[in-house]
């Protein structure tokens, strides 16, 4: 799926490529790095570009998931998809219900599939969590998830040798 999206978006601007990809859900950010990397950008700079990508849906997600899925819930047609996207959120929302804003942060912040700042932002949304409480808590984690996945696709080593030589 990355590379298609890559071969697509491949005459544009490889900065503009990742912040693109960055905003996709399931891809990310866990997604743009690598193809930062593979793009050879400067790494601080795509870091921050794939943040800042990640970042941007996130408060309308929170702000529209819970009308949305209300809404999908009272149609006749569409109220499985409501069901579904009610379930499969929520069915993550374990540490996030027992640990609150910290949990939403671990949860956004480990790289792995099904976790990340779209499903983050739903769970946030659908708990009814603040936008003021939980968009900081999801930006922490997302940030972290990049730091990590800035080591995996560089090297941490590599990674860290930039900072102390």
């Amino acid at each position: 799926m990355v590379d298609a999206i890559v071969n697509y978006l491949s005459g544009i601007n490889g900065y503009l490529t990742v912040f693109l990809i960055s905003m996709l859900p399931v891809v990310e950010l866990r997604g743009a790095i690598p193809v930062g990397v593979g793009l050879d950008l400067n790494w601080l700079l795509a870091y921050l570009v794939c943040v800042t990508g990640n970042m941007v849906p996130v408060p309308f997600i929170i702000l529209f998931i819970r009308p949305l899925v209300e809404f999908l819930l009272k149609t006749k047609y569409l109220k499985g998809i409501g069901e579904k996207i009610r379930s499969r959120t929520m069915s993550k929302s374990g540490k996030i219900t027992k640990y609150k804003m910290f949990g939403l942060f671990v949860f956004v912040a480990i790289p792995l599939p099904g976790t990340g700042a779209w499903t983050g932002a739903m769970l946030a949304g659908l708990m009814d969590m603040r936008l003021k409480d939980s968009v900081p808590m999801i930006l922490l984690g997302v940030m972290v998830a990049g730091v990590l996945m800035m080591g995996i696709s560089y090297g941490f080593g590599a990674l860290f040798s930039h900072f102390f030589m």
